[in-house]
């Protein structure tokens, strides 16, 4: 066998499992795998500015394409702890990304060795499986375990630790005979399957609801046939959003206390059964377990066995993987509808569609500065149908997740459950290097977007263009929005006069950084828009400037200082702050005007 160090093994299986592309930040206790990765030039490299920003890279360009496994590098001590967030974001969505640090030597460790620490144990909580490797010809079958945890069974983050010793070490390895072990997917079984359809085929008003797993499973096609085959209408969750189109005449709408529409809400209430399908039953989607489950029969499917009954105990359970699940589902399904043996659902699922075409929200505002609301309705008319959204938390997702539509699964990137602010610029930046082609259009609030503003260098130095929309009105708006319940707008105004912007670059009422300088200053362009009537131009512009300098561009959107989105505590509670839509005119990109032409 040959003779190589051990991370020149550990880059050979990473060739051998499919890994072309890396993010990260070189450091000393990780110059050795550098020194392999650059030797065989066979795995890319994109260098991040802060090693939390390679880790939310490495999601970024999991979550773009099926089969895609991220890879974020960092050297020992800060490096790991740095990209926990990313690690907590990637297990929390069940998103497969490798974490690979340096370490001191073996010698060195529990003895407070400069940037030593046990990242082993501080990221255990939140990965798969963390390992410090301790000796050398365990690193190539360490690597293989790797890859198998992470496409096995609810898929999630892995963190590997190389002392630099181990790094350095000779081994005897032989690649050729190396084999990536075939991952375990649990799968339902026909009988489990016919039950779960005999349920549904006693209730009025059943419901499907779809999952991120169905998409983690690459199974969206599969999804829609089911339902086409059953007439059984769809509600995504969050991260299940675009599995189905949001103009198929089986999806409902979303459900839940923040990200979600008014029909949506309405039909998971009017229904007599939910059969769940990879999602978890996450607390944004459900509210109240009391509210979400009365009056209502629940078969979940999920991957992960332990999920079943976590949150509430559903009447049926199947553990299997999305896709194997649905696979049978479809076979069944299809079967009995060719023998005229499934209840005829047209009636239900036009209640669904009735309340989808008149429960609408306003966004047809024309105040300046703009309305929240109204740039979304911007969005909706001057974006193509096959953007791809990215985005992470605040009252920015939350609008865009009610007024904005997703047509194809993976075009909304999103990490639904930790959504640490920063996430959305290296994220962003990770699609689009898993994806040269896709519209990319990144979404934030100013302060998102301020998080980690200087990954945006990256997108200058790598050529990784994208557009991304900041709605900025100088506020912790989500925060500022939640403090109403305490009566009081305390630390969450970003508002400050800015000693060093003239009174006419556009930044009123002192909203404090000027973004477009920033921007510039980190090699990307910049647009500032005031009112709805120049958005078209800004979007028009922004395209002409990424095809000429292949960079990132923003536009920023001045809002008004104050906007209260809809949201509330229970399902059958939402508190909505504006007016509500009384005729299409109202919401004039709402998918209820196709319905009705």
């Amino acid at each position: 066998m040959a003779k190589m160090t051990a991370v020149q093994a550990a880059v050979l299986v990473m060739e051998k499992e499919g890994v072309t592309q890396a993010f990260g930040v070189p450091g000393a206790a990780i110059n050795p795998l550098y020194w392999a990765l650059r030797q065989r030039g066979s795995i890319s490299h994109i260098l991040a500015r802060h090693v939390e920003g390679a880790s939310h890279m490495a999601e970024g360009y999991t979550r773009a394409v099926a089969g895609n496994i991220g890879v974020c590098i960092g050297t020992s001590g800060p490096a790991g702890t740095d990209m926990i967030t990313g690690l907590y974001s990637a297990w929390a969505d069940s998103i497969p990304i490798l974490c690979i640090t340096g370490q001191a030597p073996r010698a060195r460790l529990y003895k407070e060795d400069f940037q030593a620490v046990d990242i082993e144990s501080i990221s255990k909580p939140v990965t798969k499986w963390s390992v410090t490797v301790r000796e050398p010809g365990q690193v190539p079958q360490v690597f293989q375990q790797a890859f198998h945890l992470m496409r096995s069974g609810r898929p999630g983050p892995v963190l590997i630790d190389l002392p630099f010793d181990v790094q350095m070490a000779q081994i005897e390895f032989d690649i050729d005979a190396y084999e990536p072990l075939k991952p375990y997917k649990p799968a339902a079984t026909r009988a489990q399957i016919e039950k779960a359809i005999g349920m549904m085929q006693a209730a009025e008003r059943p419901l499907i609801v779809a999952g991120g797993g169905i998409i983690n499973a690459d199974a969206s096609d599969l999804l829609v046939r089911f339902a086409e085959a059953t007439g059984v209408p769809v509600i995504p969750t969050l991260m299940g959003w675009g599995a189905i189109p949001d103009d198929h005449p089986l999806m409902a709408g979303m459900c839940g206390l923040q990200t979600s529409h008014r029909y949506g809400n309405a039909t998971v209430l009017a229904s007599d059964f939910v059969l769940g399908i990879g999602n978890r039953w996450a607390n944004r989607h459900t509210g109240s377990v009391d509210v979400y489950t009365k009056g209502r029969t629940f078969v979940h499917v999920d991957i992960e066995p332990t999920q079943i009954g976590r949150v509430f105990t559903p009447d049926f359970g199947i553990v299997s993987d999305a896709k194997a699940a649905l696979e049978l589902f479809v076979e069944v399904a299809e079967e009995m509808k060719a023998a005229g043996k499934l209840t005829d659902r047209g009636a239900w699922a036009g209640e669904c569609r009735e309340r989808k075409k008149t429960l609408l929200r306003k966004t047809n505002f024309d105040t300046v500065p703009m309305k929240p609301q109204r740039v979304y309705q911007c969005m909706n008319n001057h974006l193509e149908r096959d953007t791809c959204y990215v985005s992470t938390i605040g009252l920015s997702q939350i609008a865009a997740a009610q007024f904005l539509h997703v047509y194809n699964p993976r075009h909304w990137i999103n990490c639904g459950q930790a959504g640490p602010l920063g996430w959305t610029i290296p994220a962003a930046l990770g699609v689009r290097a898993a994806d040269p082609t896709r519209k990319i259009v990144a979404l934030s609030g100013d302060y998102d977007f301020q998080f980690m503003i200087e990954e945006l260098a990256v997108g200058a130095q790598f050529k990784l263009p994208y557009l991304h929309i900041v709605v900025n009105n100088s506020y912790l708006g989500l925060i500022r929005q939640s403090q109403r319940g305490f009566e009081m707008d305390y630390c969450v105004q970003l508002a400050f006069d800015n000693i060093n912007a003239p009174a006419d670059a556009g930044i009123e009422g002192s909203y404090g950084v000027d973004h477009l300088k920033v921007v510039e200053g980190l090699g990307c362009k910049a647009i500032r828009v005031h009112k709805q009537e120049e958005m078209a131009p800004a979007i028009a512009r922004a395209e002409a400037l990424m095809a000429e300098f292949q960079v990132p561009v923003v536009i920023e959107v001045m809002l008004e200082r104050v906007t209260n989105i809809a949201m509330g505590t229970e399902i059958d509670a939402i508190n909505e702050f504006e007016p509500l839509a009384e005729s299409t005119a109202d919401a004039p990109t709402a998918l209820a005007v196709a319905m009705l032409d």
